[in-house]
């Protein structure tokens, strides 16, 4: 479970004076804000509504160490709030050099996309790209897309795969890897794609394409009003190579 692994490397790099700032379960993303000696970071994951079931708080005394803890469990709260506070250490050492766009990374002609990312999708068709889109979540889907279901047979046949951050919390990510023996591209995108790329060194995928915050209070306050942005106009995309 590519989850557990996440979480073995990033209790490794925490530092003991990590303040736990702020955070929630929230739509349209669950955050976890920490802080050190060089600020504040913040931390993202998508949160997914269709997978909540019945849940008792196991969390008698919230702190970072105890989230990450719950990063393989079977409670889709517990794995987002872990995912979140995962990917807040990872921002809080991350440096990213320079802005870039995922569509830059897309050569390949054979596109699997996972996880219904309209703009993605509609910027590589105008490309020409053969695109093929997956996505769980029936309520998204249009005329073109496919049910994921159908990964397991087609995704043999793809030559780059851009995968939703989602799929690490809904443990869809290690058999999405496995399947795709022909690309030469993995790339893990979106706010939930946060973490650092060193967490997964060899994992199987080859690119990280998510955001950062440029002002952390700003991007705070965004989150809270509901922006389906993410941080909005606090943010900076970028992609590094695993």
């Amino acid at each position: 479970m590519m989850l557990k692994l996440l979480k073995e490397r990033a209790l490794k790099v925490i530092e003991e004076d990590f303040k736990l700032v702020d955070f929630s379960f929230a739509l349209p993303y669950t955050y976890v804000v920490i802080e050190g000696e060089r600020g504040k970071a913040i931390g993202l994951a998508m949160t997914l509504p269709e997978e909540i079931g019945e849940y008792k708080n196991a969390f008698t005394k919230p702190g970072l160490r105890e989230f990450i803890e719950k990063a393989n469990s079977l409670n889709i709260i517990e794995r987002t709030l872990a995912l979140a506070a995962i990917n807040a250490v990872s921002q809080y050492y991350l440096e990213v050099e320079e802005e870039r766009d995922i569509l830059d990374l897309i050569e390949e002609e054979k596109v699997a996309v996972i996880g219904n990312m309209s703009p993605i999708v509609q910027a590589l068709r105008k490309k020409g790209k053969k695109v093929f889109v997956f996505e769980r979540n029936p309520k998204l889907w249009d005329r073109e897309t496919l049910s994921d279901a159908l990964e397991y047979a087609l995704l043999p046949e793809m030559e780059a795969v851009i995968v939703s951050g989602s799929a690490l919390l809904n443990c869809t990510i290690d058999m999405i890897v496995e399947r795709s023996k022909k690309a030469k591209k993995i790339i893990l995108t979106g706010a939930t794609a946060q973490a650092l790329p060193e967490f997964f060194k060899g994992t199987g995928v080859t690119h990280l394409a998510s955001i950062t915050a440029v002002d952390v209070e700003k991007a705070l306050i965004s989150l809270k009003l509901g922006s389906f942005r993410g941080f909005g106009e606090q943010s900076r995309k970028y992609v590094i190579e695993v």
